[in-house]
Formats: C-alpha cells, structure tokens, sequence
C-alpha cells in the first residue's frame, strides 16, 4: 500500500473519538484457515474450503452446517473435526454466548469512515460503519454512485481524519466507476492519485451469480494482503432483477439475494470491513403524498433485514442532496443537506 496515501495530511478533522488506540486487526476469529493444519486437517481439506470462500477459523464456525456439507469429501464427522479445530483456533471467541460488557468491548474494534460531509456524517453517528451493512437508496441523481467514489478514498484516510486507513473493494455492477472521479476526490483530501486508485481492488459483475461468486476470494484477500475497510456494491440489486425479472421468479431472485446478503453480513462482521450497498428504488404506488412521488427501495424484506443501517438519499434545490437515516440500531431517524462537489461529497 502506498504510504504517502495513507499517511497525506489534510485539514478533515473527525469529531469521533479516534479508533487508532485500538488495534484493528487484533481478532481471532481471522485466523487463516491455514492453521487448521496444526491441529490435524489436511492441506487437501484446507485447499477446498479455501475454494469455498472460507477462509478464516471463524467463517468455518459461522457457515451453515450444510454449506460446509456441500464441499466435494466432506462428510458429516469430517466437517465436525474441522470445526472443533477452528474452535479452538478461535480460543472461544466464536462462543455464541458473551456479556453486554464483551459485546462493548468487540464494539470499540468499530471504524466509522467519513462521508466526506460532517453534517452527513453526524447524523451516522460520526461515518459509515465497519462490521455491519450500510444501504443507500434513492432515485437516479440523488448522489449514490459519487457517495461510493467518496467513501472508497476516504476510507484511505488516517483515523485522525475520518477514515480507515485502509484499502476497499469495488464491486462495479453497473459500470459506473470512474478512475478520473476517484483522481479528483484523492486530490481535495491531498492523497497521491496513483496510490490511492491502487489501494482500490475493482471487479466488474456482468450477472447475479458472477456477484455471488466474486465474494468467494474476498475473505482470503481481505486476509492476506490487507487492511481493507471497504466493501461497496454499485448496485446490489441491479443484476438480480434483470436475471430474475418474471414474477414468478420472484421467490428464487429473494431466495439468492438473502444467501448473498447473509455472506456479506458474515463477511462484514468476521472482517470488520464496512459493507457498503448502493440500492435502487421504484414508485410505490400505495402511498400517499402532496408534493412528490413516494419511492420505495427494491429487495423486499430480505434486504431490509439485512441493512443496519438505511439510508435515503433525495434531490434538494440547485447541487444540494438531502440524506435521511430511516433505520438504525444506534441513530434517530435524522435528514442532513450535503453538496456534490468535484471533490466528491462534502457540506454545502
């Protein structure tokens, strides 16, 4: 990673208390898969739950049971030894029970990467959060492809200035990335262009199951040539509802978007990267209002569950967005005004 991005200074002060005082990556639920070896399994098991996109000791805990039982050779007492050994590779912390006080403790492990507006970011409770899934939704032009241009920079930035310090993933579904958008935001935050558009890993998804299958290797990259702190998924829903777009495919496209969506979660939690989705809207036609269409997002309940946090992004006068928390765990339902800019989002 390039060390003049990670470490360029600039004028953004982050107003949350700064996550350097804890080591991020301190979490033994990372432990590589590889490691199993020590304790019995062999390099050949090992080898296909890396195929698997299981990489790591806790995923070997998290996964379902029959995910596991779906790997070629693995049978039910095969797949009990190999998760009794990443037990106790995790030394416990994979245990499903722990108190409020552990829980607290996990928490502080948290990222909250800046938006590039204080305004937006205040009312998340100081940035986009790592460890959980973000969603934001809205209609064409509302700001949500140059939000992900935004916080895939951002999360670059030192702790002391709202970022991650960290490199991010691009899943690009729509073909919306734009390498001279991400040249302009890094110069506002006085980053080196090259650095930064290399500590950006880009892939290109053309259907819904080539961007299911993309997450596979993201465990075992996240692992080895780390830190990342991003995820973002322009769009999540886009190739979905063209590969399923019969209504009585409705079922199986929700059945595939909420197994993609639980590995994501896992991902986000096992990782501690934000998860960033990029989500569209339609009109709902149930609804009522005197000054303007109602939209609703696209996913059904699936993806609703599915996102911690929600976020609704509308058109304002002139340059100006209006950005709308309408559900969080931690955050008020709260609306903030932010300008896009050459330099990506910032405050008006």
């Amino acid at each position: 990673m390039g060390g003049s991005t990670l470490q360029a200074e600039r004028p953004y002060e982050n107003t949350t208390p700064a996550a350097a005082q804890f080591d991020m990556n301190v979490d033994d639920t990372m432990v590589n898969v590889s490691e199993l070896q020590k304790l019995g399994v062999n390099a050949a098991d090992i080898a296909k739950l890396v195929e698997a996109g299981i990489s790591t000791a806790g995923m070997v805990c998290k996964v379902p049971l029959k995910v596991l039982l779906a790997i070629k050779g693995f049978s039910e007492a095969k797949v009990e030894k190999i998760r009794s050994s990443a037990r106790k590779l995790t030394g416990g912390t994979s245990h499903p029970f722990r108190t409020g006080t552990e829980v607290r403790e996990q928490r502080k492990r948290c990222i909250k990467i800046t938006t590039g507006a204080k305004t937006f970011d205040a009312i998340l409770g100081g940035g986009v959060e790592s460890g959980s899934i973000t969603e934001a939704y809205g209609e064409f032009r509302t700001g949500k492809t140059q939000l992900s241009h935004t916080l895939a920079v951002t999360c670059q930035l030192g702790f002391d200035q709202g970022g991650g310090q960290g490199k991010c993933i691009y899943l690009d579904t729509e073909g919306n990335f734009r390498p001279e958008r991400i040249e302009k935001i890094a110069d506002r935050f006085g980053l080196d262009a090259d650095a930064t558009l290399d500590n950006i890993i880009v892939a290109r998804a053309y259907a819904s199951d080539q961007q299911c299958e993309l997450l596979k290797p993201l465990a075992a990259l996240i692992a080895e040539h780390g830190p990342f702190r991003m995820l973002i998924i322009d769009s999540i829903i886009a190739l979905f509802r063209v590969d399923y777009s019969g209504r009585g495919e409705l079922s199986e496209r929700q059945q595939k978007l909420g197994q993609h969506l639980s590995a994501l979660t896992r991902l986000a939690e096992d990782m501690n990267i934000a998860v960033f989705l990029v989500n569209q809207c339609t009109a709902d036609p149930g609804a009522m209002s005197l000054f303007a269409p109602v939209v609703k997002p696209v996913g059904g309940n699936v993806l609703a569950h599915a996102s911690c946090t929600r976020i609704h992004l509308k058109k304002g006068r002139e340059n100006c967005r209006v950005a709308k928390v309408v559900d969080s765990p931690s955050m008020p339902e709260a609306e903030a005004q932010f300008a896009i800019t050459d330099g990506g989002i910032a405050d008006e």
